[in-house]
């Protein structure tokens, strides 16, 4: 009995199967990158060096850890008054300096946008002025303005002031360039101003995540008025340090505890805000 050869094509690969990519493959460094990998071993093992950073020492401090609080535990409410009028002071001192350097960040970002700006010069110098206003701590800002004004909560918001403008500035001004043409050409095209411009399409068109930057600004202005409290700038810092330069760690506590529940509330609050913008601006 013949046996016919089969006439059954063995199956061919399907040639609209993607090819396997290569796994990526490893390259030598540059040498500038060896060498800036060098140089950042370096100041890391430095700085562990002259922190003096180690574990007896930090098993010592987890021992002061405990003794403070156990003396901190339970909180001593025997000053709340204060310290939620101390809290009351830090937060207005957040929401003004906020509000402050948002409003005056707005002229300050049109200068600073390439699309808005009117001239390189004036370009290059509001950029390097928000840069300024970034680069300096919050707190030096405060030590400043203490100078200035004297102690109290002036001081902190003229610091929280400055710190928001270096913060808002540089958002507004990246969300301006960021805006699509369309709108302002169409007003050029008509014939408006500057001003109608910025005014018509620039804003409306911004002011959404102007909005949402300002919100990121009040909530590390809520934590920096705390801190600027420390070197006598107002609100409830100055508690804390109060406290704790007279060994009251049950009164400390209580500050803490207070701090804690005010930023959260805060940050809590601001993305809900935050969310409901976003998504109104998308929908």
């Amino acid at each position: 009995m013949n046996h016919r050869p089969s006439t059954r094509s063995k199956p061919q690969p399907d040639s609209t199967a993607l090819p396997q990519s290569a796994p990526p493959r490893w390259h030598r460094p540059s040498p500038l990158v060896c060498i800036g990998l060098v140089i950042g071993a370096a100041f890391f093992l430095h700085g562990l060096w002259i922190s003096e950073l180690t574990p007896l020492r930090i098993l010592r401090g987890f021992s002061r850890l405990w003794n403070f609080l156990d003396q901190a535990i339970p909180p001593n409410p025997r000053r709340l008054g204060s310290v939620i009028q101390a809290t009351l002071e830090t937060f207005e001192m957040a929401l003004v300096g906020t509000v402050f350097g948002a409003i005056l960040s707005l002229p300050v970002a049109i200068l600073a946008a390439k699309n808005t700006t009117p001239h390189p010069m004036i370009f290059a110098a509001s950029r390097s002025f928000v840069t300024l206003l970034r680069v300096i701590p919050d707190l030096v800002w405060g030590l400043i303005f203490i100078i200035v004004v004297g102690l109290g909560p002036a001081a902190g918001i003229m610091a929280l002031t400055a710190d928001t403008m270096g913060f808002c500035g540089k958002f507004f001004a990246e969300r301006i360039e960021e805006i699509e043409p369309g709108p302002v050409e169409a007003l050029r095209a008509i014939g408006a101003s500057q001003i109608s411009i910025i005014f018509g399409a620039i804003f409306p068109a911004a002011l959404p995540s102007f909005v949402a930057s300002t919100l990121f600004a009040l909530e590390s202005s809520v934590r920096s008025a705390v801190v600027l409290g420390l070197v006598g700038a107002g609100g409830i810092g100055v508690e804390l340090s109060t406290s704790m330069q007279l060994l009251r760690y049950d009164e400390a506590f209580m500050v803490i505890i207070v701090i804690f529940v005010v930023v959260l509330l805060v940050e809590q609050i601001s993305s809900l805000i935050r969310r409901r913008i976003i998504g109104n601006a998308h929908g």
